[in-house]
């Protein structure tokens, strides 16, 4: 049985090279001496293999690159010295487990193909956030093999949920696996530095160095994109996916330098694994505490997919409902997220069946089965999906879009046969003026056309 014996965060500005800096690297020398003893330590642990994750690969938007090649080579040609290279073999038997355990959780991962490569200018070779925390590990050890994957731009949840697949990928193995997690905080610390300064730089890298030290895993999960973004990280994708492959041990972190003498932040932590430790499960923790607050609107949409998915038929009516949900109408939007991202959503806009409970029953069905933005939940899908149900109020017409409150109240916009809804308070939308945007695209209503608007408040059960 395979094994992570330790896992690094890495920086990876190649001026810390010596041949590059040519002298430069001076002022990084905190970073310089922390990457020098975390390489001697790699070496005392003798991993038979080693992991990089790299923001500076090929990296998309729903796509998980792992290079392919048979020998893993790169230089640092794009910084004036080609003749600084780096070469490793390939441990393609691991890569090709990592790829079916990921396609099971329904996470695309593999590699590109060379005509690919070509036509949209992407490179196979070792990028930069490989290449220089290999720099300082090939100086005192050598006897690996390289497995080389880059980040996307899934979810967190779903990169933390790939590094759980690297994970059972190595203890399927029988390698023994040092992980590396290359990224640098924020580029934004400095008035003179390349990328200017921004105040959210400083807080980002606060904030990570923080949760890194204090092993608070689900901070960095809970990070916003426009914070991220405001702050020019490159390397918090990397970090969740190393987590992800440490879930469900108990780990200990020491942080062996932080410094940002470039306006660019750099640190170098090491996490050690001391033991098995089920409560320290993220995912499955987070999950079941949004189980523990379901309520009984929650609790039959989720029963409902689920006896669908499992038995092929509708769930019946329960007999310990409450007494609204089986004697009350009222049109109802069941939503589901994996992930953090959306997987189904779909209702009726005035009831349709005998009570609530028999809306949220077929409604619930039909966004896991019927969404056409998405393919049916699978069964091994249930036990990753939170649900949030929404109980429509009678929608009132109104004059204007002025009437509309994007947090209190729904929209319904109308043409002839054709109409379109868009439920409150929903992630991403600010203004009525998107709110009714997204709503008349729904319905495939012009915005120069004639319609109708209406609104409508809502009861909602869950998050949405």
């Amino acid at each position: 049985m395979g094994k992570i014996t330790g896992a690094y965060i890495f920086p990876h500005p190649p001026i810390i090279v010596p041949e590059v800096g040519k002298g430069e690297e001076a002022s990084a020398i905190n970073t310089i001496n922390a990457a020098k003893k975390a390489s001697m330590e790699i070496k005392n642990k003798k991993p038979s293999t080693i992991i990089v994750i790299t923001p500076h690969a090929p990296a998309f938007e729903d796509y998980i690159y792992i290079s392919e090649d048979k020998v893993l080579k790169g230089n640092f040609k794009r910084f004036g010295r080609s003749d600084v290279a780096l070469s490793m073999d390939n441990n393609l038997s691991l890569i090709q487990s990592i790829i079916s355990y990921a396609a099971e959780e329904g996470i695309q991962a593999g590699g590109i193909d060379k005509a690919t490569a070509s036509r949209y200018g992407l490179e196979n070779e070792l990028d930069w956030g490989a290449l220089v925390p290999l720099y300082y590990v090939l100086k005192e050890y050598n006897n690996f093999k390289l497995v080389h994957i880059s980040i996307s731009y899934i979810s967190m949840e779903e990169l933390y949920r790939f590094g759980m697949c690297i994970k059972k990928a190595i203890e399927a193995s029988d390698e023994e696996v040092v992980f590396i997690a290359s990224g640098d905080l924020s580029h934004k610390l400095a008035h003179d530095g390349p990328y200017g300064y921004c105040e959210e730089g400083k807080k980002f890298d606060e904030l990570v160095v923080k949760s890194i030290k204090e092993n608070n895993v689900k901070s960095l999960l809970d990070i916003d994109d426009k914070f991220c973004e405001d702050a020019g990280q490159c390397g918090l994708r990397s970090f969740v996916i190393m987590y992800g492959a440490l879930d469900g041990y108990e780990i200990k972190p020491e942080v062996y330098s932080y410094e940002a003498p470039f306006g660019v932040g750099y640190c170098i932590a090491k996490i050690d694994i001391v033991c098995e430790d089920k409560d320290r499960r993220v995912l499955e923790k987070r999950l079941e505490d949004i189980r523990k607050n379901e309520d009984e609107y929650i609790v039959l949409a989720r029963r409902s997919l689920e006896y669908f998915v499992k038995e092929g038929k509708l769930l019946e009516v329960p007999d310990e409902l409450p007494k609204e949900m089986k004697e009350d109408k009222a049109g109802v939007f069941v939503s589901i997220k994996k992930d953090g991202q959306l997987r189904g959503c779909i209702g009726t806009i005035a009831p349709t069946k005998e009570n609530i409970a028999t809306e949220i029953i077929y409604n619930a069905v039909s966004s896991g089965t019927d969404d056409p933005r998405f393919y049916p939940v699978k069964e091994n899908e249930l036990g990753s999906l939170v649900y949030s149900v929404d109980v429509l109020m009678k929608p009132e017409p109104i004059k204007s879009i002025e009437d509309l409150d994007v947090i209190k109240y729904g929209v319904i916009v109308r043409e002839g046969n054709r109409s379109g809804l868009l439920l409150p308070n929903l992630e991403g939308v600010n203004t009525p003026d998107e709110q009714v945007g997204i709503a008349l695209q729904k319905a495939g209503i012009g915005k120069n056309e004639k319609y109708s608007l209406e609104r409508f408040e809502v009861i909602r059960h869950g998050s949405s």
